[in-house]
């Protein structure tokens, strides 16, 4: 028997018993929809924590960090910050100076506008390696990257910090809270509906002013190229701080008397370190430990979220498989009815000389496409089902509950046709084990 023959008559006997061939499909499709469902929910809780962990920051950049116990083979100079960048699956690597870790008695006040009338009497300060600003990830929201040493990033919410020297306390700041509804508060929001600041950071004069013990030591005007958006894993500074490059900052505190010694010494507290892939990371953090430095990075966060939404994908595809097993015993039931109600016609076939490979092959194939409808109309189910609870979800204010990727769609249709095909295995030995006289004398 040829293929094409094998599969008429599968098909012929399968619609000569409508009702009972719907009735075990529709338990393959059960089966089917609770496995895509259950592994859906768990993929979408995965994503769900992931772009909750993104919004908090990069998740592949590592913070490098001296030890307080640490000794002359742990120091952060260039030749650490080359050794490294050496390390396999890193992008790129910048020291980090930040003034207020150094003096503890210079602080940095910001002026903007004509006649200064701007005022920032609170400003977080970071300083980079200007020329890998782009490869650590720091993302422009207005401008441009600096073309040279002396230009100066602000943060995202860099104007916002200002108050106007012109208005009398109490309304001498734009609040950029005013337009948010606090009951269905979200950061989307947040941003779409803040009222306009004083002024547009990249266009206004902006002065750079040191004091130390509230008397203004040093000043100087800053040449803004552009404005990055907030990355808390980064610094506070790329929220409402600057960003210079690490030789202007050492030439502003050397001009003003700050650090006199601050060019000699090329020796960082601090390093951020850009992975390519977040799986990577810590691998990565560990190459770093080895050198004798600590870090710090969303990993220690992401890993044990990531191991709990793999346990519940686990969890959640067990119980769905539970339900496709139930359907394969229904599959084994009916074609044991079958081969009860086609004892006569098995016997006829023996004996006109039907192979017996070709016998077992028939009642498999039918199995197997009671699995592959079940799964192919059970994914068609769980799609319709998955848009439904995403639908009400996202209504609701919340992030798609289910996300049913193509693997999981195939991998269905697959696992129901093995369900199939191995629930006939049993029926299909006990077929062709009839004796064909006794098939042919049977009522």
């Amino acid at each position: 028997m040829t293929w094409k023959d094998i599969l008429k008559m599968c098909l012929r006997n399968l619609r000569r018993r409508k009702s009972r061939t719907l009735l075990t499909v529709l338990g393959v499709l059960i089966g089917c929809c609770s496995i895509v469902i259950m592994v859906s929910i768990g993929i979408g809780t995965k994503v769900a924590q992931e772009e909750m962990l993104a919004e908090m920051g990069d998740l592949t950049i590592i913070t490098v960090m001296v030890p307080n116990m640490g000794n002359d083979q742990t120091k952060l100079d260039d030749a650490g910050i080359r050794t490294i960048a050496q390390i396999p699956n890193v992008i790129a690597v910048s020291p980090k100076i930040s003034p207020d870790e150094l003096f503890n008695d210079i602080y940095f006040k910001i002026y903007a506008g004509i006649g200064d009338r701007y005022i920032n009497d609170w400003l977080p300060v970071a300083a980079y390696d200007s020329s890998s600003l782009e490869k650590l990830g720091f993302k422009l929201m207005d401008g441009a990257y600096p073309a040279n040493t002396k230009g100066v990033l602000v943060g995202e919410m860099f104007a916002y910090n200002f108050r106007d020297s012109y208005r009398p306390e109490g309304s001498n700041r734009v609040d950029r809270y005013a337009n948010i509804d606090f009951e269905n508060f979200d950061m989307d929001q947040l941003k779409n509906n803040m009222p306009d600041p004083y002024f547009n950071p990249l266009t206004a004069p902006l002065t750079l002013v040191l004091e130390k013990e509230g008397i203004a030591k040093y000043s100087i005007p800053l040449e803004t190229t552009g404005r990055i958006k907030e990355d808390y894993n980064k610094g506070y500074e790329t929220s409402e701080g600057i960003l210079l490059d690490l030789a202007f900052l050492e030439q502003i505190l050397k001009d003003s008397g700050a650090a006199k010694n601050t060019t000699e010494k090329k020796s960082y507290q601090n390093a951020l370190v850009k992975v390519d892939h977040i799986s990577k990371v810590a691998e990565v953090e560990k190459e770093i430990k080895r050198l004798g430095f600590d870090t710090r990075s969303m990993e220690s966060i992401r890993k044990p979220m990531e191991k709990e939404a793999r346990q519940k994908q686990l969890m959640l595809g067990g119980l769905g498989a539970i339900s496709l097993f139930v359907a394969a015993i229904g599959i084994t039931n009916t074609m044991i009815m079958s081969i009860s109600e086609r004892t006569k016609e098995i016997g006829i076939m023996k004996a006109l000389g039907c192979y017996v490979k070709d016998i077992r092959l028939i009642f498999l194939t039918e199995s197997g496409i009671i699995g592959f409808l079940g799964g192919v109309v059970g994914n068609i189910v769980s799609l319709i089902i998955s848009l439904v609870m995403n639908f009400v979800s996202e209504g609701a204010g919340g992030s798609k509950i289910s996300i049913i990727p193509l693997w999981l769609i195939g991998f269905a249709v697959v696992f129901s046709i093995f369900i199939g095909v191995g629930s006939g295995y049993y029926p299909a030995n006990k077929a062709v084990k009839i004796s064909a006289l006794e098939a042919i004398k049977s009522d």
